[in-house]
């Protein structure tokens, strides 16, 4: 029997870097589970991705993409666990800003999209893990570790970016990593190989992405020295 053949790649849209930029959200609630993914899609993604800074450019990243439902149910499975956690510790996003009631709805919205992601992880079509292969038996160095995942985040958000113009949703997602043993041990990873994200793909229901309500740039904004907006 031949094999069954990727579905068709999806057109890439003319958006601008500014609209590109500033729409790339991290979509829990809004993944297509039942629609597949063109590898070759995914492939065109991370192809931007490598064009990322690496520090010293090292290019240390490694990409692991998973599309084997075994494989995704088993660190769908990981992820719920990791997240049950999440979910009943003070950082929780349902947490956050209780004393601000219009940004503490906002939170409880984020919170509920975070547990349904969890319950679902594992069905997502495509799991993409960005990876560091490091020097040695993959030990992290002491210290600041900045200019380590550096060199590999950037890489993991541009691939974000680069599924936006494509039609594909993506989310940003770390907790996975208090167990990062077991999903290296579900894909055979070699000891010196650590995971930074784990970026579910999928495409997308409904068309609307906009801006997300930040904080106004002088609440955060320090220019030349930490100071206060009133001083």
């Amino acid at each position: 029997m031949a094999a069954e053949a990727d579905p068709p790649a999806p057109h890439r849209s003319a958006m601008t870097a500014e609209e590109v930029l500033t729409t790339t959200r991290s979509v829990r609630r809004r993944l297509d589970l039942d629609r597949p993914v063109a590898l070759e899609t995914v492939r065109e993604c991370l192809k931007t991705a490598l064009q990322a800074p690496s520090g010293s450019n090292a290019q240390r990243w490694r990409f692991v993409v998973v599309t084997d439902p075994e494989r995704r149910a088993a660190i769908g499975a990981t992820y719920r666990k990791a997240c049950a956690a999440y979910l009943d510790s003070p950082s929780a996003a349902g947490s956050l800003f209780a004393d601000d009631p219009e940004q503490a709805q906002v939170q409880q919205r984020v919170h509920a999209s975070i547990t349904y992601l969890a319950e679902r992880m594992g069905r997502v079509p495509v799991l993409v893990i960005p990876c560091l292969q490091l020097p040695g038996a993959g030990a992290l160095p002491a210290g600041n570790q900045a200019g380590l995942w550096g060199s590999l985040l950037p890489a993991a958000w541009s691939y974000m970016l680069a599924a936006r113009t494509r039609g594909l949703a993506t989310a940003w997602t770390t907790l996975h990593l208090t167990y990062e043993g077991e999903v290296a041990d579900v894909l055979g990873l070699p000891d010196d190989v650590r995971q930074g994200a784990l970026i579910p793909t999928a495409h997308h229901t409904g068309s609307t992405f906009r801006p997300a309500r930040r904080r106004p740039l002088d609440e955060v904004l320090h220019v030349d020295g930490w100071r206060h907006a009133d001083g």
